[in-house]
């Protein structure tokens, strides 16, 4: 059965401690976390984090990079240090997959293509770290100015890369031109994320459900129905983390309305 989560991104005021606690009255059974929810990498600290999550029955489903495997070669070999560092991370606190960005297209750059190879490089050398310390490693979709703005980029990323331990962490909301994707709130028409959706789902191993006006109780600018069809035809059984973007100003409670959404369509 899918399980429902939360990421540290939708609550990001609260302190770490604050946001396991609020995660276990919500009922949740998974949350994940950015590298910098944490405030340092001192063992001690983090070893007191991983025992709340164990105390409060919430694994740690994943833990977000925000690299950019666009640059210079140097540039680049940073951002791969800053990857493996964050695979560390992940083995040292218990979660099973960091997120990894593409890389975003620089402004007045209309050529793509000789963006592509390098940013393969990077994935393999990514993943096969990982595969060395246990850690799957698993790119996000993003949005209008990223190499994987659409289900073609994130096909393309996924087989290029072709490594064991390569996957993707399904994003419903960021998709070139989607409601959610800058300029936010003005979709492109021509755009039909559901069918990017349905495209990449058969590879996903996580999903990131975004929510953005939620007043209602049901989310009203992604019709979460049609995308709960389309996880099941592909038999999708993992986690389904919770990305509140909205502008609800008590955000508990709007991640309140997108867990007892999800939890009608489950």
């Amino acid at each position: 059965m899918m399980k429902i989560g939360c990421n540290y991104l939708s609550l990001p005021d609260m302190d770490i401690d604050t946001f396991i606690q609020t995660a276990y009255e919500l009922k949740l059974d998974v949350i994940d976390f950015h590298r910098r929810a944490f405030t340092s990498t001192d063992p001690d600290y983090l070893l007191r984090i991983k025992m709340q999550c164990l105390k409060h029955g919430l694994p740690m489903g994943y833990l977000g990079v925000s690299n950019n495997f666009v640059g210079t070669p140097e540039y680049l070999q940073e951002q791969i240090e800053l990857c493996k560092e964050s695979i560390d991370l992940a083995v040292f606190v218990g979660a099973p997959l960091i997120r990894v960005f593409a890389g975003r297209v620089p402004s007045g750059v209309e050529d793509r293509e000789p963006l592509f190879q390098p940013l393969i490089r990077c994935m393999k050398e990514t993943a096969s770290y990982g595969a060395e310390k246990g850690v799957i490693v698993a790119l996000q979709n993003h949005d209008n100015q990223n190499l994987a703005a659409t289900a073609d980029d994130v096909v393309r990323i996924l087989e290029e890369t072709d490594h064991p331990n390569f996957s993707l962490i399904l994003d419903t909301g960021q998709w070139q031109g989607s409601i959610g994707a800058h300029p936010v709130g003005n979709p492109d028409p021509a755009v039909n994320i559901y069918q990017y959706i349905e495209q990449t789902a058969p590879y996903a191993i996580y999903v990131r459900t975004k929510f953005y006006r939620v007043e209602s109780g049901r989310e009203e600018w992604l019709d979460y129905e049609r995308i709960f069809r389309i996880l099941r035809d592909v038999g999708y059984n993992g986690n389904l983390s919770i990305v509140y973007e909205g502008q609800e100003e008590n955000r508990v409670e709007a991640v309140k309305k997108a867990i007892n959404h999800l939890r009608e369509l489950l």
